[in-house]
């Protein structure tokens, strides 16, 4: 108690005292927590600026860049967006929006437990776990939301047909339980089983953990991941970024969700000599709105022919991507584009005095990305 009322004391600006009743968004049982919130998230970077002149922040979902140095207070003096360098286009971006049967799909509340979008929801995974080899991930806006659709899945069968193709794993709020699932999600994907994991956007998987290779030959993201908007928290630090930075709070949500997805569905690309399918199972991505929030390395690669699939059209797509991957592909030939040689290297303006240690090594060391 004294250490907590040492930091309200502490901290003024950008910070606030916050009163919930439940501990948690899924609880029924009320048990009062106190909360000191950060609203500003610029308080947390600013001794970064002051210690250091020159700053670089980089990530693969940066997007869109204009918001951060609203939120973060600062002016970039470089500011860039890059698409991806790949010898062969070893990802493929999908939106599904409809059913085989044309309902549209999504994770919005009036619809979300729809039994013909649960229904939909349920063939495309069934039908991926059909075409795709080794492991899937399938991410859910909220652990809640997962409960619910996987208790109507076993009710309707949709579990059991999934079962015949790959074993199926969940991830849980419980830290050891996941760690198990992962655990055996990995084995299953290893000795040519297959599986799937439902996981949850936000979650330790979503953040943490890489699916390279057979690990994540494809990703599902089924809706739009949205935070709880009755959260005290939440609601506080939408006021004070709309006082303080003039960010209206649907932008910031949208960002906000848009950036999660992003980084869900980029588990699945961990390197050079890696594929993967991204599905984004949810009718409002193909609006311009959300698609012009994705990273420009995914966007890039979302064409006309890709935003607004039936789950017919997505398989058919998947098996002409995967029959693309499984063609012969000599690492020698990203030379130049997505490897540089030393030769490369001195094209551009660099030293390129990298030296292999042996000739075993000469194509992982002498080649720089």
């Amino acid at each position: 108690v004294a250490g907590f009322a040492t930091l309200c004391a502490t901290y003024d600006t950008g910070f606030m005292v916050l009163f919930e009743p439940f501990e948690s968004d899924q609880s029924t049982i009320s048990n009062p927590v106190l909360h000191l919130a950060c609203l500003d998230a610029a308080i947390a970077i600013k001794p970064v600026f002051q210690r250091f002149h020159t700053v670089i922040i980089t990530s693969g979902t940066l997007s869109p860049m204009e918001m951060y140095p609203r939120m973060l207070e600062f002016a970039p003096v470089v500011q860039e967006s890059f698409t991806m360098t790949l010898a062969r286009q070893c990802f493929a971006p999908l939106v599904v929006t409809r059913g085989g049967d044309q309902v549209t799909i999504s994770s919005k509340f009036e619809v979300r437990n729809d039994p013909a979008v649960v229904r939909n929801y349920g063939n495309l995974l069934i039908e991926m776990a059909r075409v795709v080899p080794d492991g899937i991930v399938a991410f859910f806006p909220s652990y809640l939301y997962m409960e619910s659709i996987v208790a109507m899945w076993n009710e309707n069968g949709v579990l059991k047909d999934v079962w015949k193709h790959k074993l199926i794993f969940v991830e849980t709020p419980d830290a050891a339980e996941t760690s198990i699932a992962l655990q055996n999600y990995r084995a299953a994907c290893n000795n040519g089983r297959g599986a799937v994991l439902l996981s949850v956007a936000r979650g330790k998987v979503s953040e943490g953990i890489d699916f390279d290779h057979n690990f994540g030959r494809a990703v599902i993201m089924f809706g739009i991941p949205y935070q709880y908007t009755e959260s005290r928290i939440l609601k506080a630090r939408l006021e004070f970024m709309r006082e303080a930075h003039q960010i209206r709070e649907n932008d910031f949500l949208t960002f906000d969700a848009v950036r999660h997805a992003s980084q869900c569905i980029g588990r699945v690309l961990r390197g050079k000599t890696d594929y993967g399918l991204m599905v984004l199972a949810d009718k409002r991505y193909s609006r311009a709105d959300k698609r012009s929030k994705l990273p420009r390395w995914i966007s890039t690669c979302l064409t006309e022919t890709s935003i607004n699939l039936s789950t017919d059209m997505a398989i058919g797509l998947m098996r002409k991507f995967l029959k693309a991957m499984a063609q012969p592909f000599e690492l020698s030939s990203q030379l130049g584009i997505s490897m540089w040689a030393n030769e490369h290297i001195v094209q551009h303006g660099g030293r390129g005095d990298v030296v292999a240690t042996d000739a075993a090594a000469a194509m992982e060391v002498d080649q720089v990305s």
